[in-house]
């Protein structure tokens, strides 16, 4: 089994514990919240599937973005 490397958008290699940020405006599902483009979050997590991360905002905790909308901070 391959571990595939989880990369942002740009291509740069996402680690556990970096930050991002967000390049788009995201709905989240399930609440009338809005996470706004430009918004930093710390100290992600990353998944089984390369193309997730886990992490936790102001706004919303237990977070499941998806890499091609972030950006490494």
């Amino acid at each position: 089994m391959t571990d595939a490397i989880a990369r942002d958008s740009n291509g740069a290699q996402l680690n556990e514990g970096d930050s991002v940020t967000l390049i788009k405006d995201l709905k989240v599902k399930g609440t009338s919240e809005t996470i706004e483009r430009g918004t930093l979050v710390k100290n992600i997590r990353l998944t089984a599937n390369p193309g997730e991360i886990e992490c936790s905002t102001k706004q919303v905790k237990g977070l499941v973005l998806k890499t091609e909308f972030l950006k490494k901070a």
